[in-house]
């Protein structure tokens, strides 16, 4: 192959379900994929949950020594180990409050704070890890990163209940009133099942391409569509027909298996 190619992967709801452990299905399709490319998994989480997530994967398979890992939308961004002993080293990081200014960044975090202070009158879980700072970018889940999955899914049905729905009301009252806050653009996406991600304009997973631009780059992604957290990477690689929208890991095993063959 002569040019460079990179198969892109969201990690929640892609490569596990949320929140949850890596599906050890993929393990034989992304070991066959990795023979002929390189591979990225670029998520809104953080570099700590992808370890957790991700261990078998990043620990004990070969896969490891081809696999870049692109926390908070690609704003950081870590290379492959090249010995067994070796650990993923980040080689690029930006800062939130450096780039809007720390006025603009605690206008953030009040308007997060009162907004949380009234999903406590609402029929949800509530569990704990409401807002969490990531460096370069600020999520909010209003049942708490700690939830279980009972407490996700009943999350998920009350929102389902609501026409439109409490996280797209909730998406544009926040989008609205940071509009009104901050000096510079900022932008709320709806971050996997039960949270919401806020980051500076440009901060969203096309970011990550920025790291490969000697490569040809594809994407596979669940979260693909209006207020989803993978639609700007989506729409802008699908126009080459290079991103492929997911419904889980199983649907993504058969796209790497029948669409990312590179070896073929």
């Amino acid at each position: 192959m002569n040019k460079k190619h990179i198969v892109l992967v969201d990690m929640d709801g892609t490569l596990t379900e949320p929140r949850g452990p890596f599906d050890r299905a993929l393990l034989e399709p992304l070991r066959e994929l990795s023979k002929n490319v390189e591979i990225g998994i670029v998520t809104g989480s953080d570099i700590n949950y992808i370890n957790s997530q991700m261990e078998i994967l990043l620990r004990f398979s070969e896969v490891r020594y081809r696999t870049h890992l692109l926390p908070c939308n690609g704003t950081k961004h870590y290379i492959p180990p090249k010995h067994q002993d070796d650990t993923f080293r980040l080689v690029h990081e930006v800062d939130m409050i450096k780039h809007l200014g720390l006025d603009s960044f605690k206008q953030i975090m009040m308007l997060l704070s009162y907004r949380q202070s009234e999903a406590c009158y609402l029929p949800i879980p509530l569990t704990g890890h409401f807002i969490n700072y990531r460096g370069s970018m600020i999520n909010w889940s209003p049942i708490g990163r700690n939830a279980n999955p009972i407490q996700r899914k009943l999350f998920a049905e009350y929102d389902k209940k609501l026409d439109p729905s409490y996280r797209m009301r909730e998406l544009r009252k926040l989008q609205y009133k940071i509009d009104l806050r901050c000096s510079k653009p900022v932008v709320v996406k709806l971050g996997g099942e039960t949270s919401f991600d806020i980051y500076p304009k440009g901060w969203d997973k096309t970011y990550a391409l920025r790291h490969f631009e000697d490569y040809t780059c594809w994407f596979v992604g669940d979260r693909c569509g209006i207020g989803g957290n993978d639609a700007e990477i989506y729409d802008k690689l699908a126009t080459e027909r290079r991103a492929f929208k997911t419904s889980g890991p199983e649907e993504t095993g058969r796209i790497i298996s029948r669409h990312l063959n590179f070896g073929s």
